[in-house]
């Protein structure tokens, strides 16, 4: 996988004066674009798309600083319609204009090529288990918040303290399905994975959709087809331990793995310790094998 991944860094420099098709990357890396943007986003600690405009940016203030070229040439050769776009999107990154760059040989900000590499650590294994799923209902409260990489989520927190009680109790008795009881669901997540970009969060329960009894107001569904899930447990402190989980599956578990994510919730089960400091979680991905090639 990290190869193929170092092929598709090959293809942007390649063509950063041209096209960068993601669905052509993915393509090199023998996997799909879904899982191709959410892997980037995980290894390199941004956005495929930002990765690209920074690297665009980097090329094009060295052409800026050397005067072979006009400005508008420039801006039109890294894909900019107009040399006010250029400017905008260069001061963004560089601090200083373009012309300004030009007139003052400015020092500019690089954005290094990245280049994927593997270590071996071997201080600890990976639990996890891959399983098939018939289809089942997710049924809880929903809100949409932005998403966080590392420390609390605010959003989800004040969320969830504003739920009634007793309508909480009373859904987590309509729990017949694994991962069982009370459990936070992400879905329609961005690509990207960026911080900040939304999802949709649910506080819910995993039913067969063959509830004994109707559900609390206010609640909504999300239907969620058969397929194949990995579940990845861990235990430690909250919530480092889950966002470590999450992180480490990406960067050590699929580039191990013969799996790539496909479209579908994330499902989080966790217990907290009575101090709420300490958490033993339930991380559950929709997944599918890798086509070999």
């Amino acid at each position: 996988m990290l190869d193929r991944l170092n092929q598709a860094m090959d293809r942007i420099e390649q063509n950063l004066d041209g096209t960068v098709d993601a669905a052509d990357l993915a393509r090199t890396a023998y996997t799909s674009e879904y899982h191709l943007r959410r892997m980037f986003s995980a290894l390199a600690g941004m956005p495929l798309s930002e990765y690209i405009r920074r690297r665009r940016l980097t090329v094009a203030g060295a052409e800026v600083l050397s005067g072979d070229a006009t400005l508008l040439e420039i801006a039109v050769r890294y894909g900019y319609g107009s040399g006010e776009a250029f400017a905008r999107a260069f001061r963004a990154m560089h601090g200083v204009g373009p012309g300004e760059a030009r007139r003052t040989g400015a020092a500019l900000v690089s954005q290094p090529r990245l280049t994927f590499h593997l270590t071996l650590e071997g201080s600890r294994s990976m639990h996890y288990r891959v399983i098939d799923r018939p289809a089942f209902t997710v049924t809880g409260f929903k809100t949409r918040i932005p998403l966080v990489h590392s420390g609390p989520n605010r959003a989800i927190i004040d969320f969830v303290r504003g739920l009634d009680k007793p309508a909480v109790e009373h859904l987590g008795k309509l729990s017949d399905q694994e991962p069982r009881g009370v459990v936070a669901v992400c879905d329609d997540l961005d690509p990207s994975r960026a911080e900040g970009t939304e999802l949709d969060y649910y506080h819910a329960v995993i039913t067969s959709g063959l509830a004994p009894a109707p559900a609390p107001e206010g609640t909504t569904t999300l239907p969620v087809p058969p397929g194949t899930w990995a579940v990845f447990t861990t235990s430690g402190p909250a919530p480092e331990a889950v966002q470590e989980l999450w992180r480490d599956v990406f960067t050590e578990w699929f580039p191990s793995n013969p799996y790539r994510t496909r479209p579908g919730p994330e499902i989080l089960r966790t217990a907290l310790s009575d101090d709420g400091t300490k958490a033993d979680a339930e991380l559950w991905l929709p997944v599918e094998r890798e086509s070999t090639r």
